[in-house]
């Protein structure tokens, strides 16, 4: 079994980094394996919604975008982290959730998910709605903790004395790893995942 968690940071050894270095080693202790997967500092496209990808299987900007998106298929689990700016997630973490989602949103399907933020002070529960919101349309079980996926620090130092934080983050890490386990055991029982109506209609008819 294997996890990917996503650094949707500029920075790649700073508060998120910190955050979700305790996931990783919580899943490994667990017997997960784990990827880790920086965005990194190079701009990222907003989705256009050109359509492409439903042709091509692929968004048409080739970027770190596809590259996540080859790796996904082999995933089991998800986890994307992020600072806080405005009381959301940072602007290249949502153009690239943007962008995976809607063209290869079949690879998430009913694999578990968490996203956890670092924020100075404030912000992070309105960035955990955000997050959640691409896992409840993907199908994805949403990992929850023992309280808000957030760590607080302006730098990874004071992170690491937000113990009830760290501590979030661990059972976090547990959590997943628990019902990574379940889904496994489920599959070698025969259990199949649901089948899924798919309807759209606009909002007045």
């Amino acid at each position: 079994m294997k996890v990917i968690l996503v650094n949707g940071s500029s920075r790649p050894d700073g508060c998120t980094a910190r955050a979700l270095k305790e996931i990783r080693d919580t899943l490994n202790a667990e017997g997960i394996e784990t990827l880790d997967f920086f965005i990194g500092n190079a701009p990222i496209a907003d989705c256009t919604a050109c359509l492409s990808c439903r042709k091509t299987g692929k968004c048409v900007f080739n970027d770190k975008v596809n590259e996540f998106a080859s790796l996904a298929a082999e995933a089991d689990g998800f986890v994307f982290g992020s600072p806080v700016y405005y009381a959301h997630p940072s602007g290249r973490l949502l153009s690239f959730m943007d962008r995976v989602f809607y063209s290869a949103g079949n690879l998430f399907k009913f694999k578990p998910a968490a996203a956890v933020f670092s924020a100075r002070r404030a912000g992070s529960v309105a960035s955990m709605d955000i997050a959640n919101k691409y896992f409840s349309i993907a199908a994805m079980p949403i990992v929850s903790s023992t309280y808000w996926n957030h760590v607080f620090g302006k730098e990874p130092a004071e992170v690491e004395a937000d113990a009830e934080g760290l501590m979030t983050m661990k059972n976090i890490g547990l959590n997943m790893a628990w019902l990574l386990k379940c889904i496994d055991c489920a599959k070698k029982a025969g259990i199949e995942y649901p089948v899924n109506e798919k309807l759209f209609t606009n909002f007045t008819r």
